[in-house]
């Protein structure tokens, strides 16, 4: 289960997100009161006149509940340079009560001095004693960011839990705090217990005075969230002290608990527990005997490191919190086992009636019906898989039909009941596999349904096996016919090395075997390509002798583009020569509407000759090299998202291009950012061209990427009426958009047995493939 950042909450409130934070000169980010915070930042350790050998940096418990940093981390870069956070981690590990210190010892200088007290976490990151940026990180991955040369994306921001920029540091909340000195810390003031989300003003200088968990604890009497002053439980509470209050009282029959900030003491059965490394920190409860009212959940989340087990009956006090959209008891006092107990799960059938919502869950062992897996992207890193009843979910701007209310009723997500990030293997398998494809099935899972990350989730109790519904094809369906025509995006095939591909030499291997096993099991004569490095045809050509060097010595050649663009990628063929034969020169578009011009050759075989128009068009992210997209680009809510009034005029461009060239017997294929019901395609068909996914393609087999759980076909080709009496058949090869991310050439944080050089998750977007009759 993953929590919300209040950082990254913030900043999607006032409107300032990753890309916008590049246009600024100064990166400024608010934060709502953080749970724990950097307290101390103190970087001249071993300088002349150091009172300390050591750098440091202190961390404080501003709340009233006990805070796990297991998996966190200390993360440092310098106050104006192009290095990245990651470059500079400790790990941190161990339990903070509230208002409890915790020291990272760093770096040494080379003059020594005094010695720190004795550190809580031991790292080696070595700061500057002047001006620099500090980040409290929930996870031990580095951050491949720094704030303001490199922006930190939404994902990465969500993971900061607190950040401190000092001296002439270019990313920090509000406004920088001061600049230090070899005699001079920072101190967050009022012990640690300020946060008015502007470094600026929530830090001092001082003599260093580093504090560690030794330290007498200093509450703040306050922090996240506010208590109400109630009673204290008496710490002799037993079995023989009644609850104060049912489950169901505290969970109350709307999003938030009537009885928040209040202590309370109940009697339940616990369900799940998912404590100790790497779990959740505590366990669910449930009443044994439901109210009468349909509409109270009668389950609860407990905070607690008390020992629990499946089954026992247990009463627990403490105090009722919200706690990120959960209700729960947070932190548990007293947790005494009184006996044992039976729960059985509530049925949950999806899709939810109308008048019912997930809340009347929260916290309950559930058992739900067959369901499919819609989106796998965050299952190596979270242990996450989005699940639906009856089919996967689809792109409602690719096909009419789509109920988008309906949906919502019969999504949920599956988690693992850890806070462990990349873990070394994944948490589930489709039976007979190492993985899990979309559109695989799990058959009665039975869990806790909780809430978290702004979404209802299930935490499995029970084993999980997912059927293979959705096996691998091993090859793609047969076309037919006696030339085969493919488009395919290569997913940043680059030869140069730390830019939009491959990081390593290790990676380019790796992705480059993946696209040679695609494309020769494609066994295409004519391939457009999409995403391929624009430096001279130098990644093009390396493609095409990797594809020789298993296919036989001049199997494929490749076309040189005319006019390739200004973007880092371009549109690209190649073809087989003994196969099919060029007619005349490769052609293009000087229309400035396209930075990744179309690529035009017409090729024959005999008599007969057919054209392939290669496209990429805008993309629908929301911002551009000139800066976010604005007037007809911006989102206009239509399900379309940005750039699609220059999408459509892309189109438009297109259908000029075809006109002032004469072209028949035309296949115009590509990447063309739009699904099958958007305007760009409907331009297209309006113009007498034919989609050959929709006309020979089955309706659930007519996709070709997935973005956030809905499954759609971004990748068309389209024909005129000519080039339709040529056609045998169309198919597209789900090799790519089925697969998870942790399945591609990257060797960050994927874990190593799932790589295989063979064609699933090439790219992020599946092959098509036409058949021609010639």
């Amino acid at each position: 289960m993953r929590v919300k950042s209040r950082i990254l909450a913030i900043l999607v409130a006032v409107g300032v997100v990753a890309g916008s934070i590049a246009t600024l000169s100064s990166p400024s980010m608010a934060a709502a009161p953080g749970t724990v915070v950097i307290s101390q930042v103190y970087g001249g350790g071993g300088n002349s006149g150091a009172p300390f050998s050591n750098d440091y940096v202190e961390l404080f418990n501003r709340t009233d509940a006990p805070v796990s940093l297991e998996g966190w981390s200390v993360q440092y870069t310098s106050a104006a340079g192009t290095g990245n956070f990651a470059a500079n981690r400790t790990g941190l590990a161990g339990t903070l009560a509230p208002g409890q210190y915790h020291l990272v010892q760093l770096a040494a200088g080379t003059t020594p001095s005094g010695a720190l007290p004795q550190p809580d976490s031991v790292g080696s990151i070595n700061m500057s004693g002047s001006a620099g940026k500090v980040a409290l990180v929930r996870s031990a991955d580095g951050l491949a960011c720094n704030g303001s040369s490199t922006p930190c994306a939404d994902d990465q921001l969500a993971l900061l839990a607190d950040l401190v920029g000092y001296g002439g540091a270019n990313f920090f909340e509000g406004t920088p705090a001061p600049a230090l000195t070899n005699a001079t810390g920072a101190f967050r003031k009022s012990g640690g217990c300020a946060d008015a989300d502007d470094n600026g003003a929530d830090f001092e200088t001082a003599a260093p005075a580093p504090r560690n968990s030794a330290t007498t604890a200093a509450p703040c009497g306050g922090g996240e969230p506010t208590p109400t002053p109630t009673p204290t439980p008496t710490p002799t509470e037993s079995c023989d002290t009644p609850p104060t209050h049912q489950i169901s009282q505290v969970q109350g029959s709307g999003e938030t608990s009537p009885v928040n900030g209040q202590n309370v003491r109940v009697e339940g059965v616990v369900t799940g527990s998912f404590q100790g490394a790497g779990g959740l920190g505590g366990f669910y409860v449930q009443a044994a005997a439901p109210d009468a009212d349909p509409a109270t959940s009668e389950g609860l989340f407990v905070f607690s490191s008390s020992p629990v087990e499946t089954g026992d009956r247990v009463l627990v006090s403490g105090k009722a919190i919200e706690f990120n959209g959960l209700t729960e008891i947070s932190p548990a006092t007293v947790v005494n086992v009184c006996g044992t107990g039976t729960i059985s799960p509530a049925k949950l059938r999806l899709p939810l009636k109308r008048d019912v919502t997930f809340e009347r869950y929260e916290g309950m062992l559930v058992a739900t019906g067959d369901l499919v897996a819609s989106e796998i992207f965050n299952l190596a890193r979270f242990g996450e898989i989005t699940l639906s009843e009856g089919d996967r979910l689809w792109q409602p701007t690719d096909r009419e039909g789509v109920d988008t209310e309906k949906d919502a009723r019969r999504t949920i997500l599956l988690d693992d009941g850890s806070g462990a990030q990349n873990p070394p293997t994944l948490p589930y398998q489709t039976k007979g596999s190492n993985t899990v494809r979309i559109g695989d099935e799990v058959k009665d899972l039975t869990g806790v349904l909780t809430f978290g990350f702004d979404v209802y989730r299930i935490q499995p109790t029970e084993p999980v096996v997912f059927r293979a519904e959705n096996p691998r094809p091993a090859r793609p369906e047969k076309v037919g016919g006696d030339i085969r025509v493919a488009s395919l995006n290569t997913l940043n095939w680059f030869t140069t090395l730390g830019s939009r591909g491959a990081t390593t030499a290790g990676e380019r291997d790796r992705q480059l075997a993946k696209l040679v096993a695609n494309i020769t099991t494609l066994d295409p004569a004519v391939a457009g390509l999409m995403e391929v490095e624009r430096n001279d045809d130098v990644a093009l050509n390396a493609l095409v002798d990797a594809l020789n060097a298993k296919a036989g010595a001049g199997t494929y050649k490749a076309i040189t583009h005319p006019n390739p663009g200004t973007d880092l990628i371009q549109t690209a063929l190649i073809y087989q020569p003994a196969r099919i034969t060029p007619v005349g020169p490769a052609r293009s578009s000087s229309d400035p509407i396209f930075n990744r011009p179309p690529l035009v050759q017409t090729f024959a075989k005999g008599r007969t000759s057919f054209t392939v128009l290669v496209n990429h068009f805008k993309s629908k992210g929301c911002t551009d090299v000139d800066g976010p997209a604005t007037g007809d680009d911006a989102d206009q809510g239509d399900g379309q998202s940005c750039y699609n009034a220059k999408r459509v005029k892309q189109a438009g461009a297109v259908l000029d291009l075809i006109d002032s060239l004469r072209l028949k017997n035309l296949l115009v294929l590509g990447d063309i950012n739009a699904y099958g019901e958007e305007d760009p395609i409907h331009t297209f068909e309006d113009s007498g061209l034919t989609s050959l996914s929709k006309k020979y393609v089955k309706k659930d087999d007519r996709y070709s990427y997935v973005f956030d759980g809905l499954s759609g076909e971004l990748d068309h080709v389209l024909a005129d009426k000519g080039a339709r009496k040529l056609v045998t058949d169309a198919t597209i090869w789900h090799v790519n958009s089925d697969e998870g991310r942790f399945m591609d050439y990257n060797t960050e944080f994927n874990p190593p047995y799932l790589y295989a050089p063979d064609p699933f998750r090439s790219s992020d977007h599946d092959p098509l493939l036409v058949g021609l009759k010639l």
